[in-house]
C-alpha cells in the first residue's frame, strides 16, 4: 500500500505542484486548502505523514500541530514555511512539528525529509502512533545513563535527576544519540545522517534549532550545561 500524505497549503499553485510531485513519487495524497480542512481530514482518515503550510487563513499550520498533539496524535509533521528566523522555526517545534522546509524549496528536499520521517516512524514499530499510559518504573538494565541523564529507549522516557523530560520524537532521538556517545564529539554530518537520514549541508540551521530547544528542556539553574558546542565541528554531551 502506498504511504499516505495529507497536504495543507493555501497557495493553489504550490498545492497542485506539490500534490502532483508527491503522487508521481508514489504517495497517496490528499490535498486541502486550509487548516480547518486539514484537521477534519486528519480526524476522518489519519495519514502516515502531514505536510502543513505555516501561514494559512483561519487555522494556520501551527494551530493544526497544537491541536493534533494535544489530542495525542503523533503522526509525523513536516512544515512548509516562508519564515526563516530562528524564533519562527522554534515556534514550529514548540507546536509539535518534526521538521520544516523553507520556501522556496527543492521538491527533492521535501522527498528526502519525508523519507526520513517515515523511516523513523517505521523503525519505532508504530510506538509513536498512540500515546501509551506511563508505565511502571523499568528495570535498570534497560536504561542508558550519562552525565546525570537516564533514558529508557523502549518506553521513550528520559530524566535529568528526578525530573522527567517532556521530549518530542526528534528531541528524544537526538538526546539518545548524544547520551550513547557521551564524551565523544559528533560532527554535524554524522548527526544529520543518524537523526534525519539526510545531510542538509553546512548552511542548514535545522540541527542548531533542535539543539537549542533541547538545551532549554535540559538546563537547570545552577546545574552544569550538558550539551556543548564544538565550533566548526559539532556537539558533545558531557557534564563539566
Amino acid at each position: 500500500m502506498p504511504q499516505t500524505v495529507l497536504l495543507a497549503e493555501d497557495d493553489r499553485a504550490i498545492r497542485h505542484a506539490l500534490e502532483r510531485a508527491l503522487t508521481l513519487e508514489g504517495y497517496q495524497v490528499t490535498a486541502v486548502a486550509d487548516g480547518v480542512e486539514a484537521l477534519a481530514q486528519a480526524h476522518r482518515t489519519p495519514p502516515d505523514v502531514l505536510v502543513l503550510d505555516v501561514m494559512m487563513p483561519g487555522i494556520d499550520g501551527l494551530q493544526v500541530c497544537r491541536v493534533l498533539r494535544a489530542e495525542g496524535d503523533r503522526t509525523p509533521i513536516l512544515m512548509l514555511t516562508a519564515l526563516v528566523e530562528t524564533q519562527d522555526r522554534i515556534a514550529g517545534l514548540d507546536a509539535g512539528a518534526d521538521d520544516y522546509v523553507v520556501k522556496p524549496f527543492d521538491v527533492e528536499e521535501v522527498f528526502a525529509r519525508l523519507r526520513a520521517l517515515l523511516r523513523r516512524t517505521s523503525e519505532s514499530n508504530g510506538a509513536l502512533v498512540d500515546v501509551p499510559p506511563k508505565p511502571a518504573p523499568e528495570p535498570v538494565g534497560r536504561l542508558i545513563e550519562a552525565a546525570g541523564l537516564r533514558m529508557d529507549p523502549q518506553a521513550r522516557r528520559a530524566w535529568r535527576g528526578g525530573r522527567e523530560l517532556e521530549l518530542t520524537r526528534t528531541e528524544f532521538e537526538l538526546l539518545e544519540l548524544l547520551v550513547r556517545n557521551a564524551g565523544i564529539v559528533l560532527d554535524h554530518a554524522t548527526i544529520y545522517d543518524r537523526i534525519w537520514g539526510y545531510d542538509f549541508g553546512p548552511g542548514s540551521k535545522n540541527l542548531a534549532v533542535y539543539v537549542g530547544y533541547l538545551r532549554r528542556k535540559l538546563d537547570e539553574p545552577g546545574a552544569p550545561q550538558l550539551i556543548h558546542t564544538v565550533r566548526g565541528v559539532g556537539y558533545v554531551l558531557r557534564e563539566d
